[in-house]
């Protein structure tokens, strides 16, 4: 298993194909987007890789570039035409801190 962790400096054009990269493997099945961890698991569902972004989810730009990468991402596995998947739980009010 490797880990990646990103800041809130993270490129999204950058940052979106290194996971598309990931995701092009054969061996990938799921990418689990939940708010800040993002695992992605093979075929026998064994974690490959995960992905933390240490970003503030209170700070709007950073949920924005989250929503940009999530939407790259997703529109890739759907490109992929093959049996890898997603699900989805980028924003929740988990990850919101209430003021």
């Amino acid at each position: 298993m490797k880990e990646l962790l990103f800041f809130a400096d993270f490129d999204v054009d950058e940052t979106t194909r290194q996971i598309t990269d990931i995701m092009s493997e054969w061996s990938i099945q799921l990418l689990d987007i939940n708010g800040p961890t993002w695992v992605i698991y093979d075929y026998d569902m064994e974690i490959r890789y995960i992905l933390r972004f240490q970003v503030d989810f209170n700070d709007l730009e950073s949920r924005i570039k989250l929503e940009d990468l999530k939407l790259n991402v997703i529109h890739h596995i759907e490109s992929l035409k093959d049996e890898t998947a997603y699900r989805d739980n980028l924003i929740n009010s988990v990850f919101l801190e209430e003021e």
